[in-house]
């Protein structure tokens, strides 16, 4: 191998190391099924170098009782919707709830932020799988969709708009 091709390859594999950075992740990468969970939306860069000015999160049905942080500087919007079913939060029967989740702001390309919400995830979700929030991130002219979910036999390194994940383990007994 030469000195020129040893460059390029490490060149190459910073560039996919940077690449796969620049999703919209979660921070916390686990939870318990039937556990509340705060979820911690990063925000790393703009849209080809266009400010952030809105981060939309969809809220699947097995996420309940959402809650979102208020985040200085920025609007706050809930959708509200009906669920699938009822669900039981503590002894209360829950048939509606957050849906949607919408900050409208401004995240300069070159700053990176985080968005929060917290609720539960329903007792009856399955284990050992992962539960994927899409998030829209809304720029001047253009917007970063992270809705990508894997289908079976694909992870989400193979999408370049993965959606942003958290694996559920199982319930403590």
């Amino acid at each position: 191998m030469t000195h020129k091709s040893l460059i390029l390859g490490a060149l190459f594999s910073v560039a996919a190391a940077s690449s796969a950075l620049a999703h919209a992740t979660l921070e916390g990468r686990e939870a318990k099924v039937g556990s509340t969970y705060k979820a911690v939306l990063r925000v790393p860069h703009g849209c080809a170098g266009a400010p952030t000015l809105k981060v939309r999160v969809k809220i699947p049905e097995g996420f309940i009782a959402v809650k979102p942080m208020p985040k200085a500087g920025w609007t706050l919007e809930t959708v509200k919707g009906k669920y699938a079913k009822t669900y039981d939060y503590y002894g209360t029967p829950l048939s509606e709830g957050v849906t949607e989740v919408v900050w409208t702001g401004k995240l300069l390309d070159e700053h990176y932020d985080e968005f929060v919400f917290r609720g539960s995830f329903v007792k009856d979700l399955k284990p050992d799988t992962v539960f994927y929030f899409p998030a829209v991130q809304e720029c001047e002219a253009a917007a970063e969709r992270w809705i990508e979910i894997p289908a079976a036999g694909q992870s989400s390194d193979d999408l370049k708009f993965p959606a942003p994940g958290v694996k559920l383990l199982p319930a403590t007994p």
